[in-house]
């Protein structure tokens, strides 16, 4: 089993363990380690007709051929010690295309989630649209770096909101930032929007938000409510976050078998906001991160297992 993750992902931890209690041998491999921390080779053509080849770490020295499913969770960025900027470009491209290529294309391996469909179901937009046609709800959305229909969207609606697309890139001293979800009006919209693309959408008002983590048919669903009312719960101190167990409607449990399918997703966080009516909860599909956390939750126990399940699905060790 090769997990492909950074050293101190608590997440993949967490299923490492579980494996291991399984008697599975793992194999845990940051790419961006290669060098004398990590050296690999591997060879094709003369009658083979796929990568065959060795992995080697210092505790582990693995075939390519014995790899039987692979976790590809959250692997470092890519570095170099060149001190020369084109050098250090020319070895990172390098390393990406070589190592990374090779560990996107192993033979008779079971990816969880293979990092191409991630990076396809990466896309807002697209998942905004593939929610919908699964038949679930979603809020009006407008994307658009043009003022004058940012300006018209937030006239048309009482209450709308913005969020970034992506998280803020490392700064001076690889300091994380953060835009959180925010409401705002057509008074705060300036010409400085035309420079970039940006996400409005008419604001849910929501009693509570729903965290809902599927892997393979198993569904893990928590109801979120911050003490605060707060519009993003990400902002505030998690500890404070109540979570409940949370039933998830039959029509929107089939969705997501739908929708994890069009990207050929093994597992997905997805985020709803759930609004209260007369007829009952209102669920309102907000997003899907194709590689989200989900170690925080209370049952990260469960979903653990659960991702050994999937993980050991036709397993020839």
């Amino acid at each position: 089993m090769l997990v492909v993750t950074s050293l101190i992902d608590e997440t993949a931890n967490t299923v490492i363990r579980v494996l291991i209690e399984r008697e599975v041998r793992v194999v845990r491999v940051d790419p961006a380690d290669i060098g004398t921390a990590l050296t690999f080779s591997a060879h094709i053509g003369n009658g083979r007709d796929s990568w065959g080849g060795r992995l080697l770490t210092p505790s582990r020295d693995v075939s390519l051929e014995e790899i039987g499913a692979t976790y590809y969770r959250r692997p470092s960025p890519w570095r170099s010690d060149a001190a020369d900027e084109q050098v250090r470009q020319f070895v990172i491209t390098e390393a990406r295309h070589g190592l990374r290529g090779l560990l996107r294309t192993l033979p008779n391996c079971r990816y969880v989630n293979h990092p191409a469909a991630t990076e396809g179901a990466d896309f807002k937009v697209a998942q905004l649209q593939v929610a919908v046609r699964a038949g679930m709800k979603i809020p009006e959305t407008l994307v658009t770096n043009d003022l004058d229909a940012a300006r018209k969207f937030a006239l048309e609606h009482e209450h709308i909101i913005y969020k970034s697309f992506r998280g803020v890139p490392p700064g001076a001293g690889c300091q994380v930032g953060a835009i959180w979800t925010q409401r705002i009006s057509a008074d705060d919209l300036n010409g400085s929007l035309s420079v970039t693309a940006h996400l409005f959408q008419k604001e849910i008002q929501k009693t509570a938000d729903a965290r809902v983590t599927v892997v393979g048919r198993k569904v893990f669903a928590s109801r979120i409510t911050a003490p605060d009312g707060a519009l993003d719960w990400r902002r505030g101190d998690w500890r404070e976050l109540i979570h409940e167990p949370i039933e998830v409607p039959e029509a929107i449990r089939e969705a997501l078998y739908t929708y994890l399918a069009h990207f050929g997703l093994e597992f997905g966080c997805f985020d709803f906001a759930i609004e209260e009516s007369r007829a009952g909860e209102i669920w309102t599909f907000i997003e899907c991160n194709p590689n989200g956390q989900w170690g925080w939750l209370p049952d990260c126990d469960a979903i653990a297992h659960a991702f050994a399940d999937v993980l050991l699905e036709g397993w020839w060790p």
